[in-house]
């Protein structure tokens, strides 16, 4: 009996230590699991903001080839719009002229028909001093016809005073009308270039606008606003750059070691703090060229 009981407190023994090293078993493949579903969610988590850059980094790639196809057209644009502005100025003050030439001419003819109506009255005046009754008489009419000249000396002053303005104006118009012309040509002639260059650059620019417009859909919207802001605000349209020689190849700040270590790892977007420009690595470019 003895002997049955112990073979038995063995086999239990057996038993246990098996479903021991069975719970061991499982407890590791669930730490196994866990460990591995970690690993996944943090390479899913890089491979995500690796690709929001690399993105980006596309989208910055098709709006620089555009700004090169926009230098091509130079400073026509401006130089265009200031002529513009300068043919619809001078087309201002020639009207402005104008209307001050109407505004002469009206006085010109108020002054005539004073010195008219002044003579009509000295003839009046004087017909009247060949009937006057006394020298009292006389004298008073004599008065009216002097200060009746008199107002035809100043109107006739006045008159020539506006003809003077009405001449000196018109010349001012013949030589404005002169440069306007002059400049109409020249507005043409640039107009010109640039209708050819448009002609030779406008299909490619408008297939890389809607090359860009469709990337711009797998872009985050909120990196999509901040890249776009940067962009503006950047000297040379740069929104996205990589580091060169140790340094932001946006502004050429120098890059501290664990900075560009972090940029490396790519766990997150990092921007430049002297300039703002959003940071990619050199290697995740390379990666995705190849």
């Amino acid at each position: 009996m003895a002997k049955k009981k112990v073979e038995e407190d063995q086999a239990l023994s057996v038993e246990k230590s098996a479903e021991v090293m069975d719970n061991k078993s499982e407890n590791s493949a669930l730490v196994s699991d866990s460990h591995a579903s970690l690993i996944e969610e943090e390479s899913l988590e890089e491979r995500s903001i690796a690709q929001k850059l690399l993105s980006l980094y596309h989208l910055q790639q098709i709006y620089s080839q555009v700004d090169k196809i926009r230098v091509l057209r130079g400073e026509l644009p401006e130089e265009i719009q200031d002529l513009e502005d300068a043919c619809e100025g001078m087309q201002t003050r020639i009207s402005k002229y104008q209307e001050d030439i109407d505004d002469l001419k009206r006085k010109i003819v108020s002054e005539e028909t004073k010195i008219k109506d002044s003579l009509a009255l000295i003839k009046r005046y004087e017909e009247q001093q060949n009937n006057v009754r006394n020298n009292r008489e006389y004298e008073s009419l004599t008065k009216e016809i002097d200060y009746q000249k008199l107002e035809i000396q100043l109107s006739e002053k006045n008159r020539g005073k506006h003809t003077l303005e009405v001449e000196t104006k018109t010349a001012d118009i013949t030589e404005i009308e002169q440069k306007l012309a002059e400049l109409a040509g020249i507005l043409e002639q640039k107009k010109g270039e640039l209708s050819t260059i448009v002609a030779e650059t406008e299909k490619e620019e408008a297939e890389l606008i809607a090359k860009a417009e469709d990337l711009k859909l797998l872009v985050d919207e909120r990196f999509l606003v901040a890249f776009e802001r940067i962009r503006k605000n950047a000297r040379n349209g740069l929104a996205i750059v990589q580091i060169e020689r140790d340094a932001c190849g946006g502004c050429f700040s120098t890059i501290p070691p664990q900075r560009q270590l972090d940029i490396r790892l790519h766990k997150k977007i990092i921007v430049c703090e002297a300039c703002g420009r959003i940071f990619i690595d050199k290697q995740l470019v390379e990666s995705d060229q190849q």
